[in-house]
């Protein structure tokens, strides 16, 4: 026993010696320009060779309203004025190779809304981008950030609200053009399922998709935002859809990924090959596995759909009956769900809105009976609303008739899970009723309802955080981003983590998140993004990716880093050596 102890011993000592070089010395950090392991002009120049011309040297989309981008002379009143008033919306940023939708994470760099004469940098942008068209190309770019050390992006349309699709001094790959759309009449799946799939590459948006799905005369589970990437942080963070009261999530309807693991493998994962790495990506988040090239979903026959939109507006004298109107709404939404609804509110400052409630396979008048209680409500306490609903043949008539919405990257972000039990009763109606007025009276708060109840067998067949099974909305607040004093903005994020959004904790003890629209600066992130199933995700993680070659904030594994200041990517002991010493202690 005392030489088996020594020999511990010894393998500790050795273990804290390579640790201790590897993490404590140059290597403990990625390598940012400046650093001799940065890649030459010539490294730069053999990649993009290897990928055949597809490497992007980042340019801030807003160049036009500086004067100046290091050397060269950018400034174009014209083009700047034109930029501004389209800034706000995706479009805008999805045919950039690095500009972030979500303003926050840029450190304000290139700013278009400020003066000409400050300067045009990347700052917190990605520096060079591999445009990845095909496998090779991401294995490339992988073999690059390993040899000299750099920090890696995947990123996709730039749609995401939590930082991840962009960082300082990085190697972005970009799956944004893998628009590969196929059609499986019939796919047998070790679940059970039989029908229809579609293989759906990487770059794929959710406009595209429910075009090609309904010419199919099919329909899928998907996002209501027309430019969100389907195959990304969406679906890998859980993805709530137009049809989960009726399919579930859409990590729940995923059959299959197409895989580059950190080792540059191509990979299936599905139930029979990397079986846990096909689970860890049906909801245990996005950029922390490995980089998705296609999943096939499935796919169901397109039917009939009805869809309502009511609106009240606030007039500084009908507060008080608006909100007796949200509760009785509030206590409406099981029957929305549970009858197949999706349902999307707003209560804000201006007043409450219903745009829409969406749902398959029932008539409008139908749904206006769902609708019955809240409005009664409304003409009982004489308030002026507008309501109207309408029938639609199939999906995509149905979908286009939503109007646009505001572009929430313009708000610094949080959000809740709200069980169902808080509904179920006027006393816990009212509590919630209560945490609500308190944040929409001041800012705009924004509920989506669903029903995932038997959107799998059971919650443990997929990654995504089980508290999903007993939600009936999830919430989403935000305060407005300033683009003119960006400091304002820790200011204004600390009121949604610490004003805002400790009225729906209150009510919601031991609650969850939808981690695509959560606070990045949540303490807890752990266990309230991923439930119950960390240690299992960080196990997986570990197993394809030992090198934490994929990084993104909140992701699983992320707590071992932190982004300094000037944007440098490093390691933290503390965290390094909860991973790698108790196995050695045991």
């Amino acid at each position: 026993m005392a030489f088996r102890g020594l020999i511990g011993l010894i393998s500790l000592i050795v273990v804290i010696v390579a640790i201790t070089l590897n993490y404590g010395g140059s290597e403990q950090c990625r390598s940012i320009p400046g650093d001799q392991s940065w890649p030459s002009p010539a490294d730069w120049n053999d990649l993009n060779h290897t990928v055949n011309g597809k490497l992007i040297a980042a340019v801030p989309i807003a160049a036009p309203c500086h004067h100046s981008v290091g050397d060269a002379v950018t400034f174009n009143q014209d083009q700047c004025d034109a930029l501004r008033d389209e800034w706000f919306y995706p479009k805008t940023h999805l045919g950039s190779a690095s500009s972030p939708m979500a303003y926050q994470f840029t450190n304000d760099s290139c700013n278009p809304f400020s003066d000409p004469e400050v300067p045009c940098t990347l700052g917190y942008n990605v520096a060079y981008t591999v445009n990845a068209t095909e496998v090779a190309d991401f294995q490339a770019a992988l073999q690059f950030v390993k040899r000299h050390n750099i920090r890696l992006v995947i990123r996709n349309t730039g749609h995401d609200y939590l930082g991840k699709s962009t960082g300082a001094h990085a190697l972005a790959v970009w799956t944004h053009h893998l628009k590969s759309l196929e059609l499986i009449p019939e796919y047998q799946h070790d679940s059970g399922y039989q029908g229809a799939a579609i293989k759906v590459g990487a770059g794929v948006e959710f406009i595209d998709l429910y075009n090609f799905a309904s010419s199919n005369g099919l329909m899928v589970v998907g996002g209501n935002c027309p430019n969100v990437g389907s195959a990304g942080g969406y679906t890998q963070g859980g993805g709530i859809g137009i049809l989960s009261s009726k399919f579930g999530l859409a990590a729940d309807n995923v059959l299959a990924w197409e895989v580059v693991t950190a080792a540059g493998d191509h990979v299936t994962a599905s139930a029979t090959e990397n079986a846990d790495l096909y689970w860890a990506l049906r909801g245990g988040g996005g950029g922390t596995y490995g980089i998705v090239t296609s999943m096939t979903i499935k796919a169901y026959p397109d039917t009939t759909f009805s869809a309502a939109y009511m609106s009240v507006f606030n007039d500084g004298s009908n507060t008080d009956a608006i909100y007796s109107t949200i509760g009785t709404f509030l206590q409406s939404l099981p029957s929305l769900v549970d009858a197949g609804a999706w349902v999307v509110w707003v209560a804000a400052p201006f007043g409450f809105l219903v745009m829409p409630a969406m749902v398959a396979d029932v008539k409008a008048s139908e749904l206006d009976a769902y609708f019955q209680p809240t409005r009664e409500k409304m003409d009982q306490l004489g308030l002026q609303y507008q309501y109207q609903s309408a029938d639609y043949p199939g999906f995509l008539q149905s979908y286009q008739s939503i109007p646009s919405t505001w572009n929430v990257s313009d708000h610094n972000l949080g959000g809740r899970l709200i069980p169902r039990e808080l509904v179920k009763d006027q006393e816990s109606t009212d509590s919630l009723l209560k945490a609500i007025r308190a944040i929409s009276t001041k800012t705009l708060l924004s509920g989506v309802a669903f029903n995932v109840a038997k959107g799998v067998s059971s919650p443990d067949e997929v990654a995504a955080n089980p508290y999903f099974r007993k939600t009936i909305f999830s919430a989403v607040l935000g305060t407005p981003i300033n683009y003119t004093d960006f400091t304002s903005n820790k200011a204004a994020q600390d009121a949604v983590t610490h004003t805002f959004l400790p009225e729906l904790e209150a009510v919601t003890p031991n609650g969850a998140v939808y981690l695509n629209e959560a606070d990045f600066q949540a303490a807890d992130f752990k266990t309230t993004f991923y439930g119950g199933n960390y240690e299992k995700l960080l196990a997986i993680k570990n197993k394809y990716d030992p090198d934490d070659i994929f990084y993104a904030k909140t992701a699983v594994g992320s707590d071992r880093w932190e982004q300094r200041a000037d944007g440098r990517l490093c390691t933290k002991w503390g965290a390094v050596w909860e991973q790698y010493i108790p196995k050695f202690l045991r």
